[in-house]
């Protein structure tokens, strides 16, 4: 006859509140809170912003004037203006 202390901890854990210390390691859930899913909603709003900025610029970088304004500057930077 076996004198060992049980190993059944159930009759432990199942009487326990969440998060008194009495969980099992795999057994803690985390707290999400009422936030969930907005960093997600953060992220495609940046993403929309950035693409219309870039959409905006690249009109702009199309534009005529600013073709000869950056030819302008690249030369002169590589001295090949006068």
């Amino acid at each position: 006859m076996s004198t060992d202390t049980p190993t059944d901890t159930t009759a432990v854990t199942e009487n326990a509140a969440p998060g008194d210390g009495a969980d099992p390691p795999n057994a803690i859930e985390p707290d999400w809170g009422p936030d969930t899913g907005a960093t997600t909603a953060e992220y495609a709003i940046t993403t929309l912003a950035a693409c219309g900025f870039a959409a905006l610029l690249v009109v702009i970088l199309k534009s005529e004037p600013i073709k000869e304004l950056v030819t302008g500057v690249i030369q002169t930077a590589l001295g090949l203006g006068s």
